[in-house]
């Protein structure tokens, strides 16, 4: 029997309206596979690990190291399986109608932290500001080296379920000669509501977070049908960022962090903003950490891009960061449809992760 209670809607994405997402909170009682927490191996340091300080003979040449090459904190190396390389620069092929461009680019891991186990929200709020500001810095330098390069993206993946083959905390970096479908239809449905609205939908969204109140009354019984409170969707909130549940989540305990003031270019975010970032996500983490225990799950920077077509993008792109814990597998429905099933009601999550203690 359905849960009278039971949220079952299509949630159309308010950034790419084009993207859909079934909240069918009834489908979390059924029998599923869920992904297992991703096993913590907490040691400090392991002799076989590449990544661990003293066997750095184990990975591809040092690029870059934070804050010195003989006692770091961060260290950034060649992958040794890149999906992108610079070693080819041809200019692809057209045959038919098939076409392929030649897979030029650079493809680099950030070893995030020499401890071998720690997990991001264990690290201090002075090294995840370190790390943001190594990303920013080495997304500068890529992008200065080679102009074909026209967006960069920088990611974490955590446990098997989210594509992590390495237990020691790493992070990646991949420059493309091309614009992502992805953050394509975000940068470009941005633009066309700038143009219709002459105001950024990212900010629009922040204000409605932190203002919007409403009340839907069904017509009938005059009973109350949904209720929207001032703050539902915000999960954490610093001087300069904040952290909000997606109204349509792809992900049943995803989160988007987002400058509370308008920004479209991560490389243009100052060092007080960095400190309050590292803040906010060190205080999401724990609390995602406190709620889920141990998830799996991607994040990813979405900046604006590089390429000459979005030069007119820089009031109308706010750039944010997407974690997406993987507390499920998708299956054919959305495989095949396109449309995400979130089982848990973004409210329900949100209020959740709110309700954790930081304090103790």
């Amino acid at each position: 029997m359905t849960n009278p209670d039971s949220i079952r809607e299509i949630r159309i994405n308010p950034i790419v309206p084009t993207e859909s997402v079934l909240v069918a909170t009834a489908r979390n009682m059924r029998p599923r596979k869920s992904e297992d927490p991703a096993p913590r191996d907490t040691r400090k340091h392991v002799e076989t690990c590449p990544f661990c300080k003293g066997n750095e003979d184990k990975t591809p040449p040092t690029i870059m190291t934070y804050p010195d090459e003989s006692d770091w904190e961060i260290r950034i190396v060649e992958n040794l399986y890149p999906v992108l390389g610079d070693d080819n620069r041809d200019d692809g092929l057209i045959f038919g109608l098939q076409q392929a461009i030649d897979g030029y680019g650079r493809h680099e891991v950030i070893i995030d932290h020499h401890q071998h186990g720690i997990a991001i929200h264990e690290m201090e709020q002075s090294h995840l500001k370190n790390l943001f500001s190594i990303y920013q810095e080495r997304i500068k330098q890529l992008y200065q080296a080679d102009d074909r390069l026209k967006f960069i993206l920088a990611f974490k993946n955590f446990g098997p379920a989210a594509g992590a083959s390495i237990p020691h905390t790493h992070s990646q970096i991949i420059a493309m000669p091309v614009v992502p479908e992805n953050l394509y239809n975000e940068v470009q449905c941005s633009r066309e509501y700038f143009k219709k609205q002459h105001r950024c939908i990212f900010c629009s969204l922040i204000d409605e977070a932190l203002t919007y109140e409403a009340t839907i009354y069904d017509r009938e019984s005059g009973e109350v049908r949904r209720k929207i409170s001032v703050g539902q969707y915000v999960v954490e909130r610093g001087e300069r960022f904040i952290a909000i549940k997606p109204f349509a989540s792809r992900f049943e305990w995803e989160i988007h962090i987002l400058p509370l003031s308008h920004q479209a270019d991560f490389l243009k975010t100052s060092e007080e903003d960095l400190d309050d970032l590292a803040r906010v996500l060190k205080r999401t983490m724990t609390r995602l950490d406190t709620v889920i225990g141990g998830a799996q799950y991607n994040y990813f920077l979405h900046s604006i891009p590089r390429a000459d077509e979005f030069s007119d993008c820089e009031s109308s792109f706010h750039w944010h960061l997407e974690i997406c814990p993987r507390t499920s597998i998708p299956t054919g429905f959305e495989l095949g449809s396109g449309l995400f099933v979130n089982t848990i009601s973004p409210e329900d999550a949100a209020e959740q992760l709110r309700a954790v203690n930081l304090e103790q």
